[in-house]
């Protein structure tokens, strides 16, 4: 069941009465009415492409099948985003929950200028949720006519956020927290990553260990149908029409404002030789259908509709229960943000107890982002230990899982982000949909859903890496019935910890603090 959530608020001093009664007034605003929303789809000829000509030998080895890579590698990720990028010709679609304007962001807006000057049609949804302030920027970014930027779910104050959850608390909760690219209907990329810096390894305080899925073939339709669902949804608005007439952007603000942001990647290059890998790529790129792994997939995401249905039950995660009710001896499971809930742990037991192999990885204390989470997951933890489930949780400090990383993020804390499923080593599932109640019960999600016991063997060594104990820690109890977290030092020794690891106790105690908390169906 789709359910709402109480916005984080602070306290403040008290202020004249003018002020409060103006703020409330704000807060009230609402959206606008009648705004003309044009209905457009993906392209319809995508053969007639040269990505579909250097595709087409593959496509007639493999009939009816689609071409899948795993993509764990940080810096692969975005450069294969770029490299999609420069080689589109007629559109190129993006749908993301997160896109900061850092260098990863400025240099994926760059990119998508250049193909819109072009020729190319660019459509942008973007979920307005981590977009506090970047009006201008979007606004700008849409005033290119080759350009399209619609937000999903906007605040009708573009002001105060805190406002807006306090006065439309029931339509804000809802997020949509998809993450696609689709370039001329012929190759997408789907998966965990945002656009963002720490979600490619460039960030030099902290990054995520991640998973995207690339896919070519009859599959990347479905994903096209996707995009255009939400985007055609009376949820995505065009950015100009939340803007006041007094915040118009001209042809020569969008100038300046591409003129900003190439001084800014020049005064800022982008920490991975970009240019030098997309050119080796773009060299050898008929070798691209090759390295794939073909197989029939499936395309799994929430319809914004059930997001007006408080009675209705994720897409997604209907569909993962449908595939674990078919095990018949291993699920692994891999995901940033585990919240299980009784009926997760009441789950879990019935499969061990069918004699079904369950590992679980999921973000440790010390490496989670996000402390609520924590919180809610620690509430369940010692129920799937004691219930047989192999638990591990991630090292913040893994040299093994940085390796990829760039040379000013080596020395980063590592991060969980990864949404990933493998169930008896022969069905794949990689997308946006962490286990919790948030992205169960409120948000909208997506991911890919591939029978290839290929593609299962690469996930699998990727998960089996992650839950070593050279990067991770594995949960365990002891004789007394006591948690502790067996990992393994440099010199290949074992030790056992019986407290939570790289963790203060105040931190420790304000995850206890927050685990009391009624607010667990919302995480």
């Amino acid at each position: 069941m789709r359910k709402f959530y109480l916005s984080k608020s602070s306290h403040s001093r008290l202020r004249p009465l003018s002020l409060i009664l103006l703020s409330i007034l704000a807060g009230c605003a609402s959206l606008p009415e009648d705004v003309e929303r044009p209905v457009s789809t993906a392209i319809e000829s995508p053969q007639d492409t040269q990505l579909a000509t250097l595709l087409l030998p593959h496509f007639e080895l493999h009939p009816g099948q689609s071409g899948f890579a795993a993509l764990s590698d940080s810096r692969r990720a975005f450069r294969d985003r770029v490299a999609m990028i420069r080689l589109a010709e007629k559109s190129i679609d993006v749908q993301y929950y997160i896109w900061d304007a850092d260098a990863t962001g400025r240099t994926f807006a760059y990119e998508l200028i250049k193909a819109a000057d072009r020729g190319v049609r660019v459509r942008a949804l973007i979920d307005d949720s981590t977009m506090s302030g970047r009006d201008i920027f979007l606004t700008t970014f849409d005033a290119h006519p080759n350009i399209e930027v619609r937000v999903f779910n906007p605040f009708a104050n573009r002001g105060s956020r805190v406002w807006g959850y306090l006065t439309d608390l029931d339509r804000l909760n809802h997020r949509m927290h998809n993450k696609l690219i689709v370039t001329d209907n012929t190759m997408a990329i789907v998966g965990g990553r945002n656009i963002a810096d720490h979600y490619f390894g460039v960030n030099e305080e902290a990054n995520f260990r991640d998973l995207d899925i690339l896919s070519v073939g009859p599959v990347v339709a479905d994903i096209s149908i996707s995009f255009d669902t939400f985007w055609n949804s009376t949820w995505a608005l065009p950015v100009n029409s939340l803007l006041d007439d007094d915040d118009a952007i001209t042809r020569q603000n969008f100038r300046d404002g591409v003129a900003d942001l190439q001084q800014k990647l020049a005064d800022t290059p982008y920490p991975y030789p970009l240019d030098e890998d997309i050119d080796a790529l773009l060299n050898h790129i008929e070798e691209v259908g090759a390295a794939l792994i073909w197989a029939n997939g499936r395309v799994l995401y929430d319809h914004p509709d059930e997001l007006e249905d408080t009675g209705a039950t994720s897409s997604v995660i209907s569909a993962l229960r449908e595939q674990s009710n078919n095990i018949d001896t291993e699920l692994l499971i891999e995901e940033a943000y585990f919240v299980p809930m009784d009926r997760g742990v009441n789950k879990a037991r019935e499969l061990v107890e069918r004699g079904i192999r369950l590992r679980i990885m999921t973000n440790s204390l010390a490496s989670n982002d996000v402390a609520a989470a924590h919180a809610g997951y620690e509430k369940y933890r010692k129920d799937l230990v004691e219930a047989g489930v192999e638990m591990h949780e991630l090292r913040p400090d893994s040299d093994e899982i940085r390796r990829d990383w760039s040379t000013v993020a080596l020395t980063s804390k590592s991060l969980l982000h990864t949404k990933a499923m493998v169930f008896d080593r022969e069905t794949v599932f990689i997308g946006s949909m962490n286990l919790d109640p948030r992205s169960t019960d409120i948000n909208t999600e997506m991911g890919m859903l591939i029978p290839s016991k290929e593609l299962a063997a690469i996930v699998i060594d990727y998960m089996d890496m992650g839950a070593s104990l050279a990067n991770s820690y594995a949960v365990k109890l002891n004789q007394d019935d006591d948690l502790t977290w067996v990992t393994q030092e440099p010199d290949g020794s074992l030790i056992t910890l019986d407290k939570e690891p790289d963790t203060s106790a105040l931190k420790r105690g304000a995850a206890d603090l927050i685990k009391v908390l009624p607010v667990e169906s919302q995480l």
